[in-house]
């Protein structure tokens, strides 16, 4: 087994001591980053995305996985940097006011992430008006809301008005996702996009992009 698959494997089982140590070594041996982070990172999360899709892994084996992950990153990031590999994209997400809940937005962060985009992560109880300051700051491509509440999914709404108002709806691609969220509600609020999970989310911001 290569080096890259190693790191790989290392990532699926969640090993995140492993992932640093090899992704060490890989530069060591003057592997290019942008190498590791495809073949060996993305490659181990894209299974791990499989397998959850597939109902083979659940919430913690993504989340032990994507701490792996973030392990090789911390590693690969400055080296990045150096080269120049730039991220695929920029991805803004946060929970909608009044909503405190985090663990499905933070999975989607962590996949996107080991999707190779640049993730920015605004955290709970976030105001339109704190999306629309993050969107002129980042200048993300995507804007991801998330709600796990039928009474705070409503502020979805909220942002996206406030984004048209603010003249920024034309520049962001928005999904919204979270348990009491529906297709036919994102399309009734204007959204570009929805994901029933965060596996089904990176797939769906890399079509709304065209990345695929």
């Amino acid at each position: 087994m290569g080096l890259l698959q190693e790191i790989a494997e290392a990532v699926i089982t969640g090993k995140a001591p492993k992932v640093e140590e090899l992704t060490k070594k890989a530069l060591e041996e003057g592997l290019e980053p942008a190498r590791v982070l495809n073949e060996g990172l993305i490659a181990g999360m894209n299974v791990v995305g499989e397998k959850f899709r597939n109902n083979e892994y659940y919430v913690p084996e993504v989340l032990i996985a994507a701490r792996a992950m973030k392990a090789g990153m911390a590693v690969l990031r400055p080296r990045l940097a150096e080269t120049g590999v730039k991220p695929v994209a920029k991805f803004l997400i946060g929970t909608v006011k009044g909503d405190l809940h985090d663990i499905g937005k933070n999975l989607v962060a962590m996949m996107m992430e080991g999707a190779g985009f640049e993730v920015i992560d605004l955290g709970v109880d976030v105001s339109p008006e704190k999306f629309v300051e993050a969107v002129e700051k980042n200048e993300p491509q995507v804007v991801g809301l998330s709600a796990l509440l039928t009474t705070t999914m409503l502020n979805m709404r909220g942002v996206i008005e406030t984004l048209e108002k603010t003249g920024h709806r034309k520049h962001v691609k928005v999904i919204v996702g979270g348990a009491p969220v529906t297709q036919s509600f994102a399309d009734e609020i204007g959204a570009d996009g929805y994901a029933p999970d965060a596996a089904s989310a990176v797939e769906k911001v890399k079509e709304m992009l065209n990345l695929n």
